[in-house]
Formats: C-alpha cells, sequence, structure tokens
C-alpha cells in the first residue's frame, strides 16, 4: 500500500524515532518521498541502516543508532541531524513499547517503568533537545504516535493506554508551551499490521477488521499520511490535536 498522501517538504530534515520497521518506516518514506531529508532512528546501527536503505525518494534518509530514552544517543542524534542537514524541522516521536501486558495489579514495577520511559519519557526527551538545538528559534512541527488505546479503556493493556493517555495530554501541553515557534500534535492509531500489535489480530484477522466499520485493519501507510498531513504545511493551523486513525473503531462494532 502507498501513502495516498504526498507532502511538499524539500529542504526539510526530519527525525523518526523507531523507524526500522512498521509506521515508524512508512512514516520516513513518506516524508522522503516528499523531499525531506529523513534520520531514521532505531535501537541497533544495523537495523536503522538496513531501514534507511528501504527508503526512496529525493529526500535522503540515514540510519542512527539511539534508543529512545538514551539521553546522549538522543543529543548526538539532534546535533548529527543539524550538522549533516542543516536544519531539523520535523520530529517524529514514533517509538513505542508494550512489556506491560495483563492486569495492573499483576504488572511488576520494572515493566510499568519501562512503559511509561519509553512512551512518554521519550518524547518528551526528544522535543525538548530539538527545540533547544533548533526548533525553538528556527520553527518546526513535533507529531507524536499515540493509540486510541489512550482514549477508551482495554482488557491487558492498562499500562500501555495510560502511558498512551499522557502523551496526548503532555501533547496538549507541548503545543501551549512551545507555540507559536513550534507545532505539536498526534496520532492515535487503531490496530495497525505491525510487529508491536501483531498478537491483537494474529490468527483471528478477519473477525478485528470486521469488528470496524470500515472493514479492514490498520496499514502503516494510513498512518504515515496522516503524520505527513500533521507534520506539514497544510496542517500549519493545527496544535495541540491528536488525530484519531482507527477505521471507525471509536464507533462501536460494525453490524450492531
Amino acid at each position: 500500500m502507498t501513502s495516498p498522501f504526498i507532502p511538499t517538504l524539500n529542504g526539510r530534515t526530519a527525525i523518526v524515532t523507531g523507524a526500522s520497521r512498521g509506521i515508524g518506516l512508512a512514516i520516513a518514506q513518506t516524508l522522503a518521498a516528499g523531499g525531506a531529508n529523513v534520520v531514521l532512528t532505531s535501537r541497533t546501527k544495523e537495523h536503522a541502516e538496513e531501514a534507511a536503505k528501504q527508503v526512496e525518494g529525493p529526500g535522503t534518509a540515514v540510519g542512527y543508532q539511539a534508543h529512545a530514552t538514551d539521553e546522549e544517543a538522543a543529543r548526538t542524534c539532534v546535533a548529527f541531524a543539524v550538522e549533516r542537514f542543516g536544519s531539523l524541522d520535523i520530529l517524529v516521536n514514533n517509538a513505542g513499547t508494550n512489556p506491560a501486558y495483563g492486569p495492573l495489579i499483576d504488572i511488576e514495577k520494572s515493566r510499568f517503568a519501562k512503559t511509561l520511559d519509553t512512551n512518554l519519557w521519550g518524547p518528551i526527551l526528544w522535543t525538548s533537545l530539538a527545540v533547544k538545538a533548533w526548533m525553538g528559534e528556527h520553527g518546526g512541527s513535533v507529531v507524536n504516535t499515540a493509540s486510541i488505546g489512550g482514549i477508551h479503556v482495554a482488557q491487558n493493556l492498562g499500562v500501555y493506554n495510560a502511558s498512551k493517555a499522557a502523551l496526548i495530554h503532555v501533547t496538549k501541553q507541548l503545543a501551549l508551551e512551545l507555540a507559536p515557534k513550534v507545532r505539536v500534535n498526534g496520532v492515535a492509531p487503531a490496530v495497525v499490521r505491525t510487529k508491536l500489535a501483531e498478537s491483537l489480530f494474529a490468527d483471528h484477522e478477519s473477525e478485528v477488521a470486521g469488528s470496524y466499520p470500515l472493514g479492514r485493519i490498520g496499514e502503516p501507510d494510513d498512518v504515515a499520511a496522516a503524520v505527513a498531513f500533521l507534520a506539514s504545511d497544510a496542517a500549519s493551523w493545527i496544535t495541540g490535536e491528536t488525530l484519531v486513525i482507527d477505521g471507525g473503531a471509536l464507533l462501536g462494532q460494525a453490524g450492531v
């Protein structure tokens, strides 16, 4: 599936965290197709560089090893982007994790902390560094990958959903604090065909898809198109919003 929205981003530079596969890689591909230079981060150098090789377009793609919660790696990555390409105009905080599956009362503190560290502190950290290195003076756009789990409750996903609910609030808070120079928005996907979400649809995809009014689960390009829109000048009067991308899931089960 090819993203239906290709923004005009010639001469701009983007960092996409957690971009070695799935939604992050699709976002990087869409931004590069629009002309942006893109730095793709991953926990390992090998995965980051392999992902960059898959990105085609007018923009240049470079892989960079940086775990989402490693402050020194994040700092050097931001500095690298500015030095290599001369700016940092777009930041997509896409990296996320969910090691805390199960009832809230059964979650160990270590898994709780890892989830909040990656899904909430990571976006705050990267945004802070991007603003202080470039965006605060020159302007820019930040897009956070949240989830519809941040809007409603679900069995066994309490910690993950709480982290995404907090990220939606943080998106609004940062939008207020950083205006007017920097716009901050988010996307909230439902189940998308990724490795992280695979357990939510594997072996029963038709059942999950059938419960959505639009009749299918999401694809990474569905999210990438929305992120590209929010990052582009087409959304220049939008900030503090989180765009739901869920095939109608929050409307209720299809046919009921």
